[in-house]
């Protein structure tokens, strides 16, 4: 894989993605309806799919592509692949609370090793570079000709003040706060979508568990930005790797977390 031809094309079509979801999100109405799992889709995930997929698959035709939006790409085995969440966070985009994003990500031997998180009514944009470390790029707006400003991101080290700790805006359940219990926490954010891993990524959060029902494509990005700022990804159950390209790219429970935070049990 040509790394800096992958960052390119991927930043690229996050932001054209971004765009034709922002049109719909800042327009009158839009119709939502609900798919085989219950989840809602709407007019702003299909068109961000239809884009992001053609544009992959022109660039990189040799790679497998793995879509939310589309089915049938669900039932591949394969490790090595493009992964996609064409508008994450469907239900704060409904209810126009602006906590969602375009997730693009690499995977590489089960590994996300390249990503791009793009929350365009936040106006930011994290992604990982040519050489895997991770960025956030000086927004809120960004030339979709090239880049601009792009400052070098890193986990924090938590201190004795306690942790900040993010936790899923539409998915909080009593498990969840169970754990959070475990820990000494002087600041607890909710927050929606993929950006969660980013708050992770930049310091502003030290960490990010979930233990709820994601998919791979809810992660990739997030998880590979997140690595290229330092930080980790584990299992809930047993604390072991992640890994990606699993049966039916469904996901287990999970840890995001700067390397300095003890990890209750």
């Amino acid at each position: 894989m040509d790394y800096n031809r992958l960052v390119d094309v991927m930043r690229l079509l996050a932001l054209q993605a971004g765009a034709k979801i922002m049109e719909i999100y800042e327009g009158p109405d839009f119709d939502v309806h609900l798919k085989s799992d219950n989840s809602p889709v709407t007019a702003a995930d299909e068109a961000a799919d239809a884009l992001i997929s053609a544009g992959l698959a022109e660039a990189f035709p040799q790679t497998p592509i793995v879509t939310e939006e589309q089915a049938d790409s669900h039932d591949q085995h394969v490790s090595t692949f493009l992964i996609v969440d064409p508008l994450d966070g469907t239900k704060e985009f409904v209810q126009r609370r602006g906590d969602f994003t375009v997730n693009i990500a690499y995977v590489e031997d089960g590994v996300p090793t390249r990503g791009v998180v793009y929350a365009p009514a936040r106006g930011r944009l994290f992604y990982t570079l040519a050489d895997g470390r991770a960025v956030e790029e000086v927004g809120p707006v960004f030339d979709l000709a090239k880049p601009g400003e792009q400052r070098p991101i890193s986990v924090a080290v938590p201190d004795n003040r306690g942790l900040r700790i993010v936790a899923s805006k539409s998915h909080r359940d009593q498990a969840t706060d169970d754990y959070l219990a475990r820990y000494a926490a002087r600041d607890l954010t909710s927050a929606g979508s993929s950006l969660k891993f980013c708050l992770v990524a930049t310091g502003e959060a030290d960490l990010y568990p979930r233990l709820g029902r994601t998919m791979e494509w809810d992660t990739a990005a997030g998880d590979a930005v997140l690595r290229g700022a330092g930080g980790k990804m584990v299992r809930f159950d047993d604390l072991a790797p992640f890994t990606y390209g699993k049966e039916g790219f469904a996901n287990p429970f999970f840890i995001a977390y700067a390397p300095g935070v003890l990890l209750a049990k």
